[in-house]
């Protein structure tokens, strides 16, 4: 008898033990889920492979995964054409697509996007030395560098007397600059601000105001739940100041345009 007591007591225990264990699952974290980003790199310092990696860098890469980790959420980043983005969006090839993306009515049409988190624009930049330019007022009948079909080149064909010479890439823009060969650069904001967290800062500054601003926004299949968790997210990042930190790693002190 006594046995038989012992027996139905240690079941009792066994019983509560997996009741216990039970319970404690239902409290754990909820596995993450796998958000799908396609993404064109070819547009750094946003997005970007580095030389000899498949690995994707840049500002919008970091501001992804960091959103994901909002969102309880594993980034699976897709390389992909620029063009081949919204198709996907709307086929729910991926769930969510960031490629410095202007948000435009035209594009509103077709897909949802999320708040702005980033102003984009045109700068003038000018030799560290330059203390007459303070902004493109000062340019008429200056020099001027620029890339081949940017805006910039738009902007810049637009100053008076201007003599504008148009380069293939921004690395030769910026040269052309650092050798005195122009007395100035018009070029996209970020890429200004990029070329001086990498070392120009040593000979070359950015001055006046932003011009023409556009915003940047995360973009999603219509009716997307996603976009409003996305927008937390953000949100979450900009309050605690990590979006900031995110900010200074890629753009360091160049200003927000407004």
């Amino acid at each position: 008898m006594k046995k038989l007591l012992m027996m139905l007591l240690a079941l009792c225990l066994c019983a509560g033990m997996v009741a216990g264990c039970g319970g404690g699952d239902k409290k754990a974290a909820a596995p993450q889920k796998a958000l799908k980003v396609g993404t064109e790199p070819t547009f750094a310092p946003f997005e970007f492979q580095k030389k000899d990696s498949k690995d994707f860098d840049g500002f919008d890469m970091d501001l992804i995964r960091a959103i994901g980790q909002k969102m309880n959420a594993k980034v699976e980043i897709q390389n992909m054409g620029f063009d081949a983005l919204i198709p996907a969006l709307n086929a729910g090839n991926i769930d969510i697509a960031i490629a410095g993306m202007s948000i435009t009515p035209e594009r509103q049409k077709a897909i949802d996007f999320s708040e702005p988190y980033y102003k984009s624009g045109l700068v003038v930049v000018v030799n560290k030395d330059n203390t007459t330019t303070k902004s493109i007022a000062d340019l008429k009948g200056k020099k001027i560098a620029v890339q081949i079909g940017t805006t910039g080149a738009d902007k810049a064909g637009k100053v008076e007397g201007a003599k504008v010479t148009a380069f293939n890439t921004n690395a030769e823009v910026f040269l052309e600059l650092k050798n005195k060969g122009v007395d100035a650069v018009i070029i996209d904001s970020p890429v200004a601000a990029y070329y001086l967290v990498q070392g120009g800062k040593d000979s070359a500054k950015i001055v006046g105001d932003v011009m023409e601003a556009e915003s940047y926004g995360i973009a999603f299949k219509k009716g997307s739940k996603l976009t409003a968790e996305a927008n937390k997210a953000l949100a979450d990042l900009h309050k605690s100041g990590e979006y900031d930190k995110l900010y200074q790693k890629w753009f360091g002190n160049a200003a927000k345009a407004k």
